[in-house]
């Protein structure tokens, strides 16, 4: 009864911070193209700065992968007014923090203070986004960088590299196939003219988002976003964002990866998926409910219950869909067999769970439930400032807008049994899969 009324206090919480969360959100466009977005959180008096641009490791030119991450690590160096590592030195002497990330459709770059320290933040921000200087020391020593970072985190990692081949494998044609940290033998190849391009064409202020998060006033970013990013010029030769296309699926595509390092074998199947389109979140929320549905909540899936607790033929599933992607996006189901069992047992056990769904359909109850937790989840989304700034900057940067934002728990709501049916019947196509098994090579499947 206690977690019953917990339960519900968190949902209605949920409704009462997110019609707020809609009244505190302002946007607006900087003169150059640079679109601000301002979200009040007054609880504490502190500030998340982000500077999101619109470009990623799709984006780079064919053979060059790796750029994008390897000028987000420049970024850290000197610029024409700063010294190398000035800025991140700054922010950490007052107690605050900065970083950066790179994906395959954005880079972002962060920092948190106390809102007093707010102005210096845009003063340097602005600054490396029109002065980076790179040094050919500074290249090389980046560059190497990068590289120890690939092998330590892919090279070294069964799991990992077989991650790689996979998206390689699903991906034929369009550019998210490429790994962000880049191929290894193109690592060796770039050069710093390869990463000053890829800055020069990208990061301009009518490619980026600015999102102020915290103890702030939307009138108040405004002065000071003009003054430091609105005199900042815009390009009138932005590429325009389009990749290449997936061809049509005709083939199943399997993938067996051996390495003696791996610890227990696993099944993965992956499909391409639908992805959240600007005006048009149905399609990709009945994903969302669907892979929760098979794959979340632990034994409470439909995979969980039957594979875990019933059979107990696995002792791990999983299921994953994301749709904050720019172009197509992929839906992932993991199951790890239980001793005893090979992974072509456990792949029978896989399809016998989706031809259930196939037959018999989406327990309604079921899919109600789902959307009830998922009300509670959004509360706590909604904890901090930086995870909102974050929300935001990868929809926004996906080809978003913020009222598709705002919207997508109200979208998740709407979805049916009849509609998650038929996103399941329309994806679960075996010709639209690939099928990967990793195991140690010793291992011989019956």
């Amino acid at each position: 009864m206690h977690k019953f009324s917990t339960f519900i206090f968190l949902f209605l919480l949920s409704f009462s911070t997110q019609s707020e969360a809609r009244n505190d959100i302002t946007s607006f466009f900087l003169k150059n193209g640079m679109k601000v977005v301002v979200i009040e959180d007054h609880r504490a008096p502190i500030v998340t700065h982000m500077v999101w641009y619109k470009a990623g490791a799709a984006d780079e030119e064919i053979g060059k992968s790796g750029v994008a991450h390897l000028l987000e690590h420049m970024l850290f160096k000197k610029t024409k007014t700063a010294k190398s590592g000035e800025f991140s030195k700054k922010v950490e002497s007052l107690g605050g923090s900065d970083n950066a990330f790179t994906s395959q459709d954005y880079t972002g770059y962060y920092q948190r203070v106390s809102n007093e320290h707010l102005e210096m933040l845009m003063y340097y921000e602005a600054d490396r986004m029109q002065n980076l200087v790179i040094s050919e020391n500074d290249f090389k020593t980046e560059l190497d960088v990068v590289i120890e970072e690939r092998n330590q985190r892919t090279d070294s990692n069964p799991g990992a590299l077989f991650n790689e081949q996979n998206m390689a494998a699903l991906y034929l044609n369009h550019p998210y196939g490429i790994p962000i940290v880049g191929w290894r033998h193109e690592l060796d190849n770039l050069t710093k003219g390869d990463v000053l391009d890829f800055y020069k064409n990208y990061y301009v202020p009518n490619n980026a988002i600015l999102i102020v998060a915290g103890d702030v006033q939307p009138s108040e970013i405004q002065l000071m976003a003009e003054k430091y990013y609105g005199e900042i010029k815009k390009s009138n030769s932005l590429i325009e964002r389009i990749r290449p296309a997936e061809p049509p699926q005709i083939v199943q595509r399997r993938l067996i990866f051996e390495d003696e390092r791996v610890a227990q074998p696993y099944l993965i199947r992956t499909y391409i998926a639908d992805e959240r389109d600007n005006g048009d979140q149905k399609t990709a929320a009945a994903l969302t409910l669907l892979a929760d549905l098979i794959g979340s909540d632990g034994i409470q899936s439909l995979l969980g219950k039957e594979l875990q607790l019933n059979s107990k033929k696995a002792i791990y599933t999983s299921a994953y869909y994301d749709g904050l992607s720019y172009d197509k996006t992929n839906f992932t189901i993991i199951v790890v067999p239980s001793e005893g069992y090979s992974l072509a047992d456990i792949e029978i056990e896989l399809d016998k769970v989706i031809e259930d769904i196939m037959a018999n359909g989406v327990d309604e109850d079921h899919i109600d439930r789902l959307k009830f937790q998922y009300k509670a989840y959004q509360t706590y989304s909604l904890d901090s400032a930086y995870s909102q700034a974050r929300i935001f900057g990868v929809a926004l940067t996906s080809g978003l807008e913020v009222e598709d934002v705002l919207e997508w728990s109200s979208d998740l709501q709407k979805v049916d049994s009849t509609e998650v049916l038929n996103v399941a019947r329309e994806l679960f196509k075996k010709e639209k899969s690939v099928t990967g098994w990793i195991r140690k090579s010793s291992e011989v499947e019956k």
